[in-house]
């Protein structure tokens, strides 16, 4: 049977990142890819012009939709923006007992857009990351769900360990923003482990999509979640070397996976 895994996230109409990102990483991983849009983004190579709120109810039908009649096997969550996006999304999350939840907590875009209201992070921490089976945030959107200043690899332990103390089953902290050499701490709930990686000259746009979307491909293939993680790196690193630099913003865009 062919694996089936659901991405609940933004539409970026650069196709750099987002929804766009996420099916081509699941058909790229031979997982077939349903899709719930939260909200439709204005955006380009030189940044988010708007961002368009899908009706809360149209986001709940959407994903009422696909659980109906698709086996789902995992599950990826992205941009969110608005606190009561949020509501609906961690609400469905439970409700159709979705298995193998990776989130996202998408935050701020490139050139430092908002992408998620104050109000929907402390929904956020609330409702849906105790739903989540593992969380992904980056340096800066750790410290702003923990307090904790994420700067070496034991603020980021400090921060993983938060997160799972908040609900979240897992916890990946990740170091690409973080001076030197780039290290994802992940935390299980019991032990760390350490991801190392190289850091590339690029100006890239949706890594955080596209590594979230591998995790979720491969758990849906029915890899372990440390499998997962060491797959979704590797994959990520060779497809930010097969990048492409496009529009007038000369943003990196992933061309081949």
């Amino acid at each position: 049977m062919t694996p089936v895994a659901l991405t609940i996230a933004a539409s970026d109409s650069s196709g750099g990142a987002g929804i766009q990102a996420d099916l081509a990483v699941f058909s790229d991983l031979g997982v077939y890819g349903l899709c719930a849009v939260t909200n439709v983004t204005v955006q380009n190579s030189q940044g988010v012009q708007k961002v368009n709120i899908v009706p809360p109810r149209i986001v709940t039908a959407q994903i009422d939709a696909v659980m109906r009649d698709f086996q789902v096997a995992s599950c990826k969550i992205g941009m969110l923006y608005s606190p009561r996006i949020v509501d609906v999304v961690a609400e469905r999350i439970h409700r159709r007992e979705i298995p193998n939840v990776i989130l996202d907590p998408v935050m701020s875009a490139k050139h430092s857009e908002t992408l998620l209201t104050e109000p929907a992070i402390k929904r956020m921490k609330r409702w849906l990351i105790p739903k989540v089976t593992l969380i992904t945030p980056n340096a800066s959107e750790a410290e702003k769900l923990t307090g904790i200043a994420v700067k070496n690899v034991a603020m980021a332990k400090d921060a993983a360990k938060a997160l799972v103390e908040l609900g979240a089953r897992g916890a990946l902290v990740k170091g690409g923003h973080i001076n030197g050499e780039p290290v994802d701490v992940l935390y299980d709930g019991h032990d760390f482990t350490e991801y190392h990686g190289k850091r590339q000259d690029k100006n890239m746009h949706g890594t955080g999509c596209v590594l979230s979307a591998a995790i979720a491909a491969r758990l849906a293939l029915g890899d372990e979640i440390g499998a997962a993680i060491g797959f979704a790196k590797d994959y990520v690193s060779k497809a930010i070397e097969h990048s492409v630099r496009l529009g007038k913003g000369e943003l990196d865009y992933f061309f081949k996976f």
